[in-house]
């Protein structure tokens, strides 16, 4: 017979699931206390949510979310990274992680009502971030109005100095057309 504790329990990871825009399942085994703790660490300050689940329990919820295909994944220690802003944030951290030597394992993914292999969450932890993405497209954009400026900017500064140049020359002619006749 459910306890009401698990049955909250089942009850909070679904609606985990359903209001994430991802979600990640790693296995921990082997990690000690201090490299979570820098972890937990990293995903907090990054807004992310971490938490060890219950294999069964979180099965179950899995299944309530109408993601069966994404239960199979919780088998031995699995732990939940997931965000309701970044989709990407918790791939990142993770694979930063592993990357650094953490003792870590991506074990699934789930963004946009697909399944992801370890594979594809490692790839989205190479795309740059939302930030990065708009600093990239705005500099597209601004690096024509830059090169159409500085085009305008020197042929105004060409067109003065060709009237200068006139000037210079209708100074010289003029002063110079007054000596001759006077001699």
């Amino acid at each position: 017979m459910p306890t009401e504790e698990k049955i909250g329990t089942v009850e909070q990871l679904t609606e985990l699931l359903n209001g994430s825009k991802a979600v990640y399942l790693a296995d921990f085994t082997g990690i000690d206390v201090a490299s979570v703790t820098e972890l937990r660490n990293q995903l907090r300050e990054a807004e992310v949510g971490y938490q060890v689940v219950k294999n069964r329990l979180a099965k179950r919820a899995a299944e309530a979310a109408g993601l069966n295909e994404f239960a199979e994944f919780f088998t031995g220690h699995t732990a939940i990274a997931y965000s309701q802003e970044d989709p990407l944030a918790p791939a990142k951290i993770l694979q930063k992680f592993i990357d650094d030597g953490g003792k870590l394992a991506i074990k699934s993914g789930y963004m946009d009502g697909q399944v992801m292999a370890p594979e594809q969450v490692k790839i989205l932890a190479a795309l740059p971030g939302r930030e990065e993405l708009i600093a990239k497209v705005l500099g597209s954009i601004q690096s024509p109005l830059y090169g159409f400026a500085s085009v305008l900017n020197g042929l105004l500064r060409n067109l003065v100095g060709v009237l200068g140049a006139i000037e210079e020359q209708q100074r010289e002619g003029g002063a110079g057309g007054g000596e001759e006749s006077s001699e």
